[in-house]
């Protein structure tokens, strides 16, 4: 093997074998902003914050057998950087008809597995829009990559840049490797030991509650494996591979929180009651009959702490599958059962299992992790992700980001992607629709805000109830 070479890991290597002409493994965002900003000092920015992660910089080598990462050796950040701009009077049509096409085009895999676009000439401002290939890390690590690009003002201080290429580590020989790897596992052992002893002294029940959690985590992979298929709507369709981008006005953050301490619940159980409402109102659009089961979204879980920087990157979260009952109509009624599946699934390991199962698929055969793909994308119709941003509003090379929005791939059969971000006091809410799919990706933005302003609606009917008995 050449001494450049990086290993992939498995769970990483997995993410790069699910890449399919139908659903690219891509990270997709598109940031607005308010003002045109300064190539050089997007260049500069992009140089010294984002260049920093040696992903950026290396390309993927893929064997059949083993994937590698190795240093591009043309590396050239034109390579990846491109600037282009909407015609006329552009509007958000012509932005998410030119993220569409983005969307559905794969990456060129003989290059680090990146792009960005500069687009000028967007609403008197500008837009970025990026793509990040899945294999270098999950989609809340690179949002916070990506949001460590900008700055809580328009004119911080940004230091020189060094021209020169970041040193590579220092290779060692396969005998220092193997040295290296066998006291590495001696020590892991010793401290896995050491913590093992030290929780039986503190907690002489210890042994009993870890071989409950490993009956645990056994009982949740065998619910996983033998949960039903989807039921078969007009959610399922054999893919083009063309996509459909859109996102809708955004919420005010202020009143999500209002409506969900209302209810007694979380600002996440009322978002997902609200999408299950969005569905609700698609469904009968379309004059579908609703599954009287549900439907399931697959959600990513974080498994990597917040609240550490991201020192390198690659794929640290599971996924849970999250029933959404479409079936109940009445807001609060969908919005209590909402509730009572998210605290089952808190209280699960399946986050864990999942990505346990990423890790056993990267390792082995290409068909294993196909067959097991299927498996699993034939449980979901979407995948949904829920995540917390700045609370701040912020700024990219002295430009105010108005509006981020960004999607995680499709995995397998599933042809549908939503996403939600809160960004500066405001909720965004955004979709990608596989165009064999009959969903208008516009219509169902408007569902959303019109399953919220339901749902809000009757929490604050609720209270006045509430507070009226309280009163007599």
């Amino acid at each position: 093997m050449p001494s450049d070479l990086t290993p992939m890991s498995s769970v990483d290597r997995a993410w790069l074998r699910m890449d399919t002409p139908q659903n690219p493994m891509m990270i997709c965002g598109v940031w607005t902003l308010e003002q045109p900003i300064s190539m050089k000092r997007l260049r500069k920015t992009l140089e010294k914050r984002f260049l920093c992660f040696d992903r950026f910089r290396q390309r993927v080598v893929d064997n059949g057998d083993r994937a590698y990462w190795q240093y591009d050796p043309l590396f050239d950040l034109d390579n990846h950087l491109h600037q282009i701009a909407l015609p006329g009077k552009a509007d958000k049509a012509e932005l998410q008809k030119l993220v569409s096409d983005m969307n559905s085009t794969s990456l060129n895999f003989r290059q680090p597995l990146w792009q960005m676009h500069y687009i000028d000439n967007y609403q008197g401002g500008a837009a970025l829009l990026i793509r990040i290939h899945h294999c270098i890390a999950d989609g809340i690590s690179l949002v916070r990559v990506m949001l460590s690009l900008t700055d809580k003002t328009p004119e911080p201080k940004l230091s020189r840049v060094a021209s020169k290429h970041p040193s590579k580590p220092r290779q060692r020989s396969a005998i220092q490797k193997l040295l290296h790897r066998a006291v590495d596992n001696v020590q892991v052992a010793t401290d896995q030991a050491r913590l093992f002893i030290q929780s039986v002294r503190e907690e002489p029940n210890y042994p009993l509650k870890l071989a409950t959690t490993a009956g645990d985590v056994a009982f949740d992979l065998v619910k996983l494996g033998l949960a039903p298929f989807e039921p078969k709507t007009g959610l399922k369709e054999p893919l083009s591979g063309r996509k459909q981008v859109a996102w809708a006005d955004p919420l005010d953050l202020a009143e999500v929180k209002a409506c969900a301490k209302a209810l007694g619940g979380t600002i996440n159980d009322a978002l997902l009651c609200t999408v299950t409402g969005a569905l609700q109102r698609h469904f009968a659009a379309h004059k579908e009959a609703i599954p009287d089961c549900g439907i399931r979204v697959a959600v990513p879980f974080n498994l990597r702490p917040l609240d550490q920087p991201i020192e390198t990157l690659g794929n640290k979260f599971g996924l849970v599958l999250v029933t959404l009952p479409v079936e109940v109509m009445d807001p609060l009624m969908c919005f209590q059962q909402v509730q009572e599946n998210m605290n089952r699934l808190k209280r699960s390991y399946q986050a864990q299992v999942t990505y346990s199962l990423l890790d056993l698929f990267g390792r082995g055969p290409d068909v294993l992790e196909r067959r097991a793909l299927d498996l699993l994308s034939n449980k979901a119709s979407a995948v949904l992700t829920n995540v917390p941003g700045p609370k701040e509003a912020l700024y990219l090379a002295g430009s105010k980001l108005t509006q981020p929005m960004f999607w995680v791939p499709q995995s397998g059969t599933i042809g549908i992607g939503m996403s939600i971000l809160s960004y500066a006091g405001t909720v965004q809410f955004g979709i990608t629709v596989d165009k064999a799919i009959h969903a208008d990706p516009n219509a169902v933005m408007d569902y959303f805000r019109e399953s919220f302003e339901a749902l809000r609606h009757a929490a604050l009917a609720g209270r006045e109830d509430a507070l009226t008995r309280e009163a007599s």
